[in-house]
């Protein structure tokens, strides 16, 4: 079967120059921060872009892959690489498919990339076979809204223009929801909208969650 074309230059350029520096003055780094805390060992993150996650991994992570499909943005992560405070491989590869044994990484962060990744379920099969028993998965997402109303509307706006302007992004996935189902235990959750604006946004409600894989295997 083909697989789906992951290049979007348009907006890989759009998040680059523009999106990536909106978020960081509205405040986003607080979130990156609290995201990347305490981790260490051997981390994985998917869907790293341009690597803006890079300068906030604390010194006692060992090593990063981070693996970024689009090619405009992985060669800008590997600038940002050279000056991270962690050593970092910038790897070319998709979320459903990641080059990695089994059980090879304490950590995993996911940051504003599983609202866009065409199989989510499958990325997250792919995060939980490669953490190791008791290793965390760390997300920063946009997630579907409480309201009703909003919900309505990102049902409207990610079955027409979303994805095709925001590079496959939807604003109404249940990524709480999807975390569990892929076999992770959420021991930390904070929903909150943001950034914070006047006009209400579907792609506003946003998590910061902490899920474990089990450290021992269930009853067979």
């Amino acid at each position: 079967m083909a697989q789906p074309d992951l290049r979007h230059p348009l907006f890989a350029r759009f998040y680059a120059r523009i999106a990536g520096p909106a978020l960081e003055k509205a405040g986003v780094t607080e979130y990156r921060t609290r995201l990347l805390a305490g981790l260490s060992g051997r981390v994985i993150e998917i869907g790293a872009g341009n690597g803006l996650n890079f300068p906030h991994y604390p010194p006692e992570v060992e090593r990063l892959t981070a693996v970024e499909p689009e090619p405009h943005l992985r060669a800008l992560a590997t600038e940002a690489a050279r000056t991270a405070p962690v050593i970092i491989e910038v790897t070319d590869a998709r979320g459903e498919r990641l080059p990695a044994p089994d059980a090879s990484f304490d950590a995993a962060v996911v940051c504003m990339a599983l609202c866009s990744v065409p199989d989510q379920a499958a990325v997250l099969a792919e995060l939980h076979r490669v953490l190791r028993p008791g290793g965390q998965l760390r997300c920063f997402e946009h997630v579907r809204a409480d309201s009703p109303v909003m919900r309505r509307v990102q049902r409207v706006v990610d079955a027409t223009v979303w994805p095709l302007l925001c590079g496959g992004c939807h604003t109404g996935r249940d990524t709480e929801a999807a975390v569990t189902a892929a076999g992770f235990t959420v021991t930390h959750l904070e929903k909150f909208a943001f950034p914070a604006a006047r006009v209400p946004s579907p792609a506003a409600t946003h998590i910061l969650c902490t899920a474990e894989r089990a450290r021992t295997a269930g009853p067979a």
